[in-house]
């Protein structure tokens, strides 16, 4: 079956993300709340030391739909995303975080895409975002790690759609961004039907980014070869 029929859990994160939850949340909300079928929203603060909880808090109210809960500390959007997977309970998963730069509307890219191909998992990448030189190197870097060491060629930038079964939170060690290459690189190796789709991504209007620069290249070049020593393990 089909993640409109089946039902669909959006875990959305944040770290200190005061400035932009009162914007952001209400859209995303709002997209929720206009679906024919089944939805939860699992908001997950992964430990600000702003005011994003209780203003997250605010905008979801009663609804019986939604649940806000803090990590209590900075884990990272890996552990943000681990815990917020599991606590889902809807068949079908995807992710965005607060920050307003991926609007809501571009889940339904990922959604027909699941529709049309019957794929388990849809991952997605950005059409003309532009971050400047410095993070266009990064990307390439990392892209040319991930072939180097694990075989596989890497198309995933954004949020991507998956069969919730399909997560398992026990095998994926990493609390940091590194969660996001070494779920599609274990699909891919895994042969899960996949497929890919382009979406929108926009500048950030309020706030500020929390990514890193350089030294993510070596991180997730040391991340990598561990992830090479677990699966030979596993």
């Amino acid at each position: 079956m089909s993640p409109s029929h089946e039902g669909l859990s959006l875990v959305v994160f944040a770290y200190n993300e005061e400035e932009s939850v009162p914007h952001v949340l209400p859209e995303i909300l709002a997209w929720l709340r206009a679906r024919a079928h089944p939805w939860e929203l699992v908001f997950v603060d992964d430990g600000s030391t702003d005011r994003t909880l209780a203003l997250a808090r605010e905008v979801v109210g009663d609804d019986a739909r939604c649940r806000v809960f803090s990590l209590g500390a900075n884990r990272g959007i890996g552990g943000a995303l681990k815990a917020g997977v599991t606590s889902a309970t809807l068949p079908w998963v995807t992710f965005l975080p607060c920050d307003g730069q991926i609007p809501v509307g571009e889940l339904d890219v990922l959604l027909a895409a699941a529709e049309r191909t019957g794929a388990d998992v849809v991952f997605s990448v950005y059409r003309d975002r532009d971050d400047g030189m410095l993070r266009k190197v990064l990307s390439a870097g990392v892209r040319g790690l991930i072939r180097a060491v694990h075989g596989v060629t890497m198309r995933s930038d954004g949020p991507y759609l998956f069969r919730r079964a399909l997560f398992n939170a026990r095998e994926l060690a990493p609390d940091s961004f590194f969660l996001n290459f070494e779920f599609p690189i274990r699909a891919l190796r895994r042969g899960v039907s996949q497929t890919v789709e382009t979406i929108e991504c926009v500048p950030r209007q309020r706030g500020v980014s929390k990514s890193a620069r350089f030294k993510v290249v070596a991180r997730v070049a040391r991340e990598l070869v561990d992830l090479r020593l677990r699966l030979a393990r596993e």
